[in-house]
C-alpha cells in the first residue's frame, strides 16, 4: 500500500508540473481593450468684443404732478428698437464678466387733464450703460446687468413744452444662447428709474418721475 500511496503522489506531482506547460501551449484569448472616455469639451467660448440689434416693448410711467398739486399721471407703451455693443470675458469655464452698451428708439407718449392743464408726456429714446455677470452653460448664458440709465424726457402744455436728458439707474436680467460660435440670440429685461425732473411751462412748475421697463429680443454678432 506504501507504494501504490508513494506512486500516487509522484503522478500528481508530475501533472502539477506539466500543466502550466500545456496551459501555455493553448491559444489565449485576448484582454479587453477599453478606449479611455474624453473629457467634455467646452464648445463655445464667450470672451470677444460684441454687436447687435434688438426689438421689443417699453412700458413707461409718467408720475406729473404740478405746482398746485394737481396729479396728471399717466402711462404709455410701445415698440423700442436699437443697437447694443459690448465685452464678455469668461474668466472660469462657467463665470462670464462683461461690460455693455445700448441705445433704444422709443415711442412712448400720452396726455392727461386734470386742473385746467392738458399734459402730454413723452419719452423717445433711452440707453443702458451696465455691467454685466453672467453664469455659462456652455452654449447658453444667463446673467444680470445694471448701471446707469439715459433717456429723453419732454413734457408739453400750458402752451408750452421743455425737454431734459434725465440720468437715472437700471437693473435687468437675461439669457443667451449660442448658435453659432459667433452669432447668438438672447431676450432681455431691463428696468430704468430716472427719479424726479422738474419742468417749467409757461410758468407752470411740473414735477416729473419716469420709470421704465423693456423686454428686448436680440440677435448679436462675436469678433
Amino acid at each position: 500500500m506504501k507504494r501504490l500511496a508513494i506512486a500516487g503522489l509522484a503522478l500528481t506531482a508530475a501533472t502539477a508540473g506539466t500543466a502550466p506547460v500545456w496551459a501555455a501551449d493553448l491559444p489565449q484569448s485576448p484582454a479587453p481593450a477599453y478606449e479611455a472616455v474624453p473629457a467634455p469639451q467646452q464648445s463655445i467660448d464667450w470672451t470677444g468684443l460684441y454687436v447687435g440689434g434688438n426689438l421689443g416693448w417699453a412700458f413707461g410711467n409718467f408720475d406729473n404732478n404740478t405746482s398746485g398739486s394737481a396729479s396728471l399721471d399717466t402711462s404709455a407703451n410701445g415698440i423700442s428698437g436699437g443697437l447694443y455693443t459690448g465685452y464678455n470675458y469668461q474668466i472660469t469655464p462657467n463665470v462670464v464678466l462683461g461690460a455693455e452698451a445700448d441705445f433704444s428708439l422709443t415711442s412712448l407718449e400720452d396726455s392727461r387733464t386734470n386742473g385746467g392743464l392738458t399734459l402730454e408726456s413723452k419719452s423717445s429714446w433711452n440707453s443702458n450703460i451696465r455691467g454685466r455677470v453672467g453664469y455659462a452653460f456652455d452654449r447658453y448664458l444667463v446673467y444680470g446687468a445694471g448701471g446707469l440709465a439715459i433717456a429723453d424726457l419732454e413734457l408739453s402744455g400750458n402752451g408750452d413744452s421743455d425737454n431734459k436728458t434725465a440720468l437715472g439707474w437700471t437693473l435687468g436680467a437675461g439669457g443667451e444662447a449660442a448658435i453659432t460660435n459667433n452669432v447668438s440670440a438672447r431676450l432681455d429685461y431691463s428696468y430704468q428709474d430716472f427719479g424726479s425732473q422738474d419742468f417749467n411751462l409757461n410758468g407752470t412748475g411740473v414735477s416729473s418721475e419716469f420709470s421704465n421697463s423693456q423686454v428686448r429680443l436680440g440677435l448679436g454678432y462675436k469678433f
